[in-house]
């Protein structure tokens, strides 16, 4: 493999020039052409996003990929309020889905990251207002390859402090970006995918 596949963009079947990682598993391709990078301002959307990042800490993103319909099953559909109202026995109840990744502390912090999500919508304030507002300028030119692309950033660091003070758990800078690249407030296609419009 070159250089320019290992670390930038590579050809897939069908002949279009798409980010190298996403190329090893059918679902990182169809995640990656239909759903990552692109703007995301659903309250509810953002949730979800927020919560399967902060499941994948520690573990592949193809894992998540892979439970993403458990996960959808057992949170609700990421119904913030809904979710914010889990119990004790909803986290026994989780803990003994298969189909999804269990482990306490992340549950428990899903959680609890609904009830902060649904302090804030008391406030008349939006998941899509507060994580918009670290959205940084656009790179320019766009990253060329993956070289050019960091595991956290200025930005990042400050969403997950603000999230941290906000109650929020399970949330560091590293998940923080990699949040804000599936999520659309930064656009890491790199400069040749096909994909990054």
């Amino acid at each position: 493999m070159s250089e320019r596949e290992e670390w930038g963009v590579a050809t897939g079947n069908d002949g279009a020039l798409r980010c190298w990682w996403c190329l090893g598993a059918p679902e990182y391709v169809d995640y990656h052409d239909s759903e990552w990078g692109r703007p995301t301002h659903a309250d509810n959307e953002l949730f979800e996003l927020l919560t399967l990042e902060s499941f994948q800490s520690g573990l592949s993103w193809l894992t998540i990929l892979r439970k993403r319909e458990g996960f959808r099953s057992a949170f609700t559909g990421f119904e913030i309020e809904c979710v914010a109202d889990f119990d004790e026995t909803d986290v026994d109840r989780l803990l003994g889905d298969a189909g999804i990744v269990r482990h306490r502390g992340k549950i428990e912090a899903a959680i609890n990251n609904a009830r902060a999500a649904c302090r804030l919508q008391k406030e008349n304030r939006s998941l899509d207002e507060l994580l918009w507002s670290f959205a940084p300028p656009e790179p320019d030119p766009p990253p060329v390859d993956g070289h050019a692309l960091a595991a956290s950033t200025p930005a990042s660091t400050a969403m997950a402090k603000e999230l941290r003070r906000l109650g929020f758990r399970f949330f560091g800078p590293t998940t923080a970006y990699s949040f804000m690249q599936a999520a659309g407030i930064v656009n890491d296609h790199l400069a040749d995918c096909a994909f990054r419009g």
